[in-house]
């Protein structure tokens, strides 16, 4: 594969022709947050937080929808790019109704560690404080749409991997959430395979396995790349 070279934070770096800038700049050691990205996954650039300076471009970019490309000038960490990204996770906080002391996902949440890590303590806007509700039709998981940033994990791996496309989106703007086979309770689904796929992708608690108390739901992400290599490498048959 061809090898392309662009600077990245002020050091010249090899980077491989066709990846996208999130890609690259993680090659190299440098971490960004994400909230809607998750590898194996198709990139969406819907959270925003992987915000990056590119030289000649008027505004800040989604690494991960970006493409590298041969001679780009690209910054990834400065007091404006902080700020924006402190600014975008205190907008998702104040989006919906997120309790995290009562929260199944509590200490366990990539927001929640996002938070965190971006230096996060306080919410300068108005908390929207929406009316919304929690399924627990299903016999095995629930969802609580108050806690749901909509990132589209569930969608993208319910589409992609599982291949059921049991999970959606309805509605535009602030009243759009997820939904199951056109809005139907997700117990009444006809299309879900109750394979788990969705609840572990899910970066916060807003997808749950039913019976966990606060803070015990625990998710691993991090099996959906042993699946698709395994997939790649013929490892399962059907």
């Amino acid at each position: 594969m061809p090898v392309i070279t662009l600077t990245l934070n002020g050091e010249l770096v090899s980077a491989r022709a066709g990846q996208n800038l999130l890609e690259a700049i993680r090659d190299q050691g440098i971490k960004l947050p994400t909230l809607c990205h998750l590898d194996g996954l198709s990139a969406r650039g819907g959270c925003r937080l992987c915000l990056v300076e590119v030289a000649g471009s008027p505004r800040l970019l989604p690494a991960c929808t970006t493409e590298a490309t041969e001679g780009m000038v690209v910054v990834t960490h400065n007091d404006k790019i902080n700020d924006y990204r402190k600014k975008i996770l205190e907008l998702t906080f104040a989006e919906r109704n997120h309790t995290c002391a009562v929260c199944v996902s509590n200490e366990h949440c990539e927001l929640q560690t996002l938070a965190a890590e971006l230096g996060m303590d306080h919410v300068r806007y108005d908390y929207l404080d929406p009316e919304l509700p929690m399924d627990t039709s299903h016999e095995r998981y629930g969802v609580d749409h108050n806690r749901c940033i909509l990132c589209l994990r569930c969608v993208r791996v319910c589409d992609e991997v599982e291949g059921a496309h049991t999970w959606d989106v309805a509605n535009r703007g602030i009243n759009s959430r997820v939904i199951t086979d056109l809005n139907r309770p997700w117990g009444e689904s006809e299309s879900c395979t109750e394979c788990g796929k969705c609840v572990e992708v899910c970066p916060t608690g807003a997808l749950f396995d039913k019976g966990v108390a606060v803070a015990e739901m625990k998710k691993e992400s991090r099996f959906l790349r042993r699946i698709l290599d395994g997939r790649q490498k013929r490892q399962w048959r059907r």
